[in-house]
């Protein structure tokens, strides 16, 4: 299996927009997700009985946060024409006692001759990136056993996540 592929299709029946995880076979834990044309593994570190092949899920949850906020801030600071220069983020998951909520520790690296009070505006948009916002209010999952042959990902449009950031940075 490969590590990563940008031109990879996603198996019949699902349609691009969805993401497929399915076991590779090698070690216990190793699977391979795919996901708008790209493919990477995700596994458990060997410690605890992975192979250290790939991300585990927690570090993909901590990487969409810390992609989304760069990603939005980005986006933020060129509709504002902000002389941001390269962005960093930093996540780390805490997870929660029993039945208490996880905690992500986020920080952030801004280079740039930016003022004070555009380094304050970029970090209130960093709060309304899409994850975060979804991380903060929770979600709900639904779930169903279906035939391999009716295996279909969720029905969203293809820029979703794009619509998403646009509208955390509306003003």
């Amino acid at each position: 299996m490969s590590e990563t592929t940008t031109t990879a299709t996603p198996p019949a029946g699902v349609r691009p927009e969805a993401v497929l995880v399915e076991e590779t076979g090698v070690g216990r834990f190793q699977v391979e997700a795919h996901a708008r044309g790209a493919t990477f593994l995700v596994d458990e570190p060997a410690a605890v009985g992975g192979l250290g092949s790939g991300p585990n899920p927690y570090d993909l949850i901590s990487a969409a946060l810390g992609s989304c906020t760069a990603m939005t801030m980005r986006l933020y600071a060129e509709r504002k024409a902000w002389p941001l220069g390269r962005v960093r983020v930093r996540v780390a998951h805490v997870r929660g006692a029993l039945n208490a909520r996880d905690r992500f520790e986020r920080e952030i690296t801004l280079e740039g001759d930016l003022d004070e009070t555009q380094r304050a505006r970029l970090l209130e948009i960093a709060n309304r990136c899409p994850v975060h916002q979804l991380l903060d209010r929770g979600a709900d999952v639904d779930t169903r056993v279906v035939a391999h042959d009716q295996l279909e990902g969720p029905d969203h449009g293809v820029g979703q996540h794009m619509r998403h950031m646009v509208e955390a940075c509306a003003e």
